[in-house]
């Protein structure tokens, strides 16, 4: 792709954000085509003209491109999910870095996803959106890059998620990989992630309003459900002890999530907690999005057709910086320190944190001193 046309294809900055969009038709790894590829992604600070100053931030499961205030734009119009790092002097330096997030493939945050226009019926997807892999969000992500004009990728970081894209980054496309920084996550989902997504999953597809994917409303109980289950295994039993322990719901405040779960009031805050988790994602969230993406973490296996995971990460040249967290019940710091031990020369540093999973996206301290010791 020419300079010139890159540029063609990318929306200027406006009210909706920016949106690149590929020229062609775009292969997914399950063989269909998707006839349009649109993907939204943020900027913050600047690239040099030799284009190698770049840094890839990935995100997690239902984040968005706006990953900090004061970027280009903001496609998602939510609230930024990494302030605490990315920023002048932060750990992820705009004043010498040029940062990118993007929507991922099969989110619904301006990328291309189950709540896009199917061309062929003109309707949106929803259930009928075909199943997307971590692989073909990072070959999606190199088209925009290369849109973008970025040579080389100073680093490529992201947890959960986001962290299986960079692994998958550092094996595809170790020419345009020069360090990696994956933060709780997996080189292979296991049995016990599986188990709490397939538990969201029919939490979504048990309520009445899915309609087998064809909802015309979201199946707002249901998602809300989905994300309290998610909830717990994203916090700790000490993070939730110590915020909530077995304190009472005070009987005059208002219901949370009023209309989802009638007939029965919260009686312990914990649960009131969890309600309001719920619908915050009903407000924000596509349904069938979550379902396609909890299954493309759950078909997460960078060993997959490789010779096996100690293959694939042996194979990495990169830089590597394993970051684990020491109370994350979803992704133990004990896979980060395997990944670590897998590829050539890595890293692993741990997080000591209460807050469980949830700990790389609140203790920012902790994490801004890695990462300016890793990346100096």
């Amino acid at each position: 792709m020419s300079a010139a046309t890159a540029k063609a294809a990318l929306q200027p900055p406006g009210t909706t954000g920016g949106v690149f969009r590929a020229e062609t038709p775009f292969r997914l790894d399950s063989g269909v085509l998707l006839q349009q590829l649109e993907i939204a992604f943020e900027t913050y600070g600047e690239l040099e003209n030799d284009g190698m100053n770049a840094v890839l931030v990935c995100h997690a499961l239902t984040g968005s491109a706006h990953a900090a205030d004061g970027g280009s734009f903001n496609t998602a119009g939510q609230p930024a999910w990494w302030n605490g790092i990315i920023g002048r002097g932060r750990g992820l330096d705009t004043g010498r870095s040029f940062v990118i997030c993007a929507n991922i493939l099969g989110s619904c945050y301006g990328s291309t996803g189950p709540a896009s226009i199917d061309p062929f019926t003109e309707k949106p997807y929803r259930g009928s959106f075909p199943q997307v892999t971590v692989r073909d969000m990072v070959r999606a992500q190199r088209l925009l890059l290369e849109a973008l004009e970025v040579r080389s990728l100073a680093t490529v970081i992201g947890g959960s998620l986001g962290g299986m894209q960079v692994l998958e980054w550092a094996i595809m496309f170790p020419e345009m990989v020069r360090s990696i920084i994956p933060i709780a996550t997996s080189a292979k989902h296991s049995a016990w992630c599986i188990a709490f997504d397939e538990a969201q999953r029919l939490a979504i597809e048990s309520d009445p309003a899915w309609n087998g994917g064809r909802y015309a409303e979201q199946p707002a109980r249901g998602l809300a459900i989905a994300r309290m289950i998610a909830m717990i295994s994203y916090r700790s039993g000490e993070s939730f002890a110590t915020k909530f322990g077995r304190d009472v719901q005070p009987a005059d405040d208002p219901p949370t999530a009023p209309g989802l779960f009638e007939g029965r009031r919260p009686s312990f805050q914990i649960e009131s907690y969890l309600r309001y988790q719920g619908q915050k994602l009903v407000d924000r969230f596509d349904a069938a999005s979550y379902i396609c993406l909890t299954r493309a973490m759950d078909l997460h296996d960078v060993g997959a057709d490789r010779g096996g995971i100690g293959r694939a990460l042996g194979s990495i040249t990169a830089r590597t910086l394993s970051i684990g967290i020491s109370s994350d019940i979803l992704y133990p710091a004990s896979e980060q320190r395997s990944i670590a031990s897998k590829i050539p020369g890595a890293a692993f540093a741990e997080i000591d944190s209460p807050h469980g999973h949830d700990a790389f996206l609140i203790e920012n301290d902790r994490l801004n001193e890695l990462l300016v010791s890793f990346l100096a």
